[in-house]
């Protein structure tokens, strides 16, 4: 039992900090609305969030190897839920500005990007001291986020119904808190978590060089670039959608913030579904086409439904149709990653894929309550929903997308090897938002 240690700590820790996502992604822009009555300050807000988490991803992937993974996972989430607390705490005194919510949102997203990599990149080697196997420890990391998100969701609906949105947020910190303890005390005696011995000494050169290194690996193959490029305009969307679409839809057509922690707990009963579907027989059939009819069911579908009904029950049932879709996505793209992506480039290059799934981000929040607040919710729900659409076309339409069934071992030769997005973020994956899937 002390082998596996570390990876049920990482695991509850995961699923803590998911939960904790939900009642984020619920939470701040029910608040927003509240407060301010406003989808483009619910867009501002979800810019303000997400365009830190991209800056972090950007440079941040050295500083996890330097500093240690435990370290930094601790650190992360302890710095988040100061963060998050205190948003209710200041509106309770009075004097909350909406400048401060901005940056409050903007630092939880900054620190948190870090501290999320730090536990996804931990997993291969947890898996290995635990004696389980790698696919095993990947859909179980996937499959215990996604249940967190659909109870998180389903808690966060009750609990603003009856006490607020301020409430939600109080226990969202709490659950900053939880995670960093579980990490502290379970994660010990783990090699790859600690800091890297055999590091440059510090320097501008040496970071710089590191940098390029995760950069380079990404770049080197079409197939990573693929993935990359379909999972930012996918995860643009999806902002968009939490952040302003789906929270004015619930508010304005639906039963209000039951409905939207319902609808939200569907999504990820059905990720959790799929996931575990996957797991037990998704893996006998080609990845391509598993990949490409569930990327295809995931997304779209729930932006056209929304736009063209005002009643739960036929959104209710895509999202649940559409999480099992989704979550048949992240076992196949973190077994790809893992697989490909060598031991010590793995903080570096999973920084840079997170930065480059995550560009759109920012924009997609601001562009959706910028549409809404212009052409109607109806409106920027087809616009955005024919963005994701055509996005998840590109399995159908690029010729690098044929090379997933073929993986290829990690080497820490740059650039010769591929690996996909992971997720996330996300909706991987502390911030109002969560990667595509």
């Amino acid at each position: 039992m002390g082998h596996r240690t570390p990876l049920i700590a990482v695991l509850a820790a995961n699923s803590i900090s998911t939960a904790g996502t939900s009642l984020t992604l619920i939470g701040v822009p029910w608040f927003v609305l509240e407060t301010t009555g406003s989808a483009g300050r619910a867009g501002v807000v979800a810019f303000c969030a997400t365009l830190p988490i991209v800056v972090a991803a950007l440079i941040g992937g050295p500083v996890i190897d330097r500093v240690g993974r435990r370290r930094i996972s601790v650190a992360s989430d302890a710095v988040c839920g100061t963060a998050i607390a205190a948003i209710p705490l200041l509106h309770y005194a009075g004097v909350l500005e909406f400048w401060m919510l901005c940056a409050l949102m903007a630092l939880n997203g900054l620190v948190h990007t870090p501290g999320n990599t730090a536990r996804y990149v931990l997993v291969p080697d947890l898996a290995e001291h635990a004696g389980t196997t790698l696919a095993r420890a990947a859909s179980l990391f996937d499959a215990v986020s996604r249940g967190a998100r659909m109870v998180g969701a389903a808690l966060a609906g009750v609990l603003i119904s009856f006490t607020g949105a301020e409430t939600v947020l109080l226990l969202d910190a709490a659950t900053f808190l939880v995670s960093a303890l579980l990490v502290a005390a379970g994660v010990r005696g783990v090699r790859a978590a600690e800091p890297r011995k055999a590091a440059a000494p510090v320097s501008l050169r040496a970071y710089r060089s590191e940098l390029r290194e995760g950069y380079a690996y990404l770049l080197g193959n079409r197939l990573l670039l693929a993935v990359v490029v379909m999972v930012m305009f996918m995860n643009g969307t999806d902002q968009g959608w939490n952040a302003v679409l789906l929270p004015v839809h619930a508010e304005g057509e639906l039963g209000g913030a039951t409905d939207l922690g319902l609808l939200t707990a569907l999504f990820g009963a059905g990720g959790l579904t799929g996931a575990l579907l996957y797991g037990a027989v998704g893996h006998r059939f080609s990845r391509r086409t598993v990949f490409t009819v569930c990327v295809i069911l995931c997304g779209a579908p729930r932006f056209a439904v929304a736009a063209l009904t005002g009643t739960t029950l036929p959104l209710a049932v895509t999202m649940a149709l559409g999480g099992i879709a989704g979550g048949m996505l992240n076992p196949i793209l973190t077994t790809m990653t893992y697989e490909r992506v060598p031991e010590e480039l793995r903080s570096r290059v999973s920084g840079a894929i997170t930065a480059g799934c995550e560009l759109a981000m920012p924009v997609g929040g601001l562009a959706a309550g910028l549409l809404v607040e212009s052409t109607g919710a109806t409106g920027a729900l087809l616009a955005m929903g024919g963005v994701y659409f055509l996005a998840t076309l590109s399995p159908l339409v690029f010729p690098a997308w044929r090379t997933m069934e073929e993986p290829e071992p990690a080497t820490g030769k740059g650039v010769s090897s591929p690996g996909p997005c992971p997720p996330a973020p996300a909706p991987a994956e502390r911030t109002p938002h969560r990667s595509a899937s």
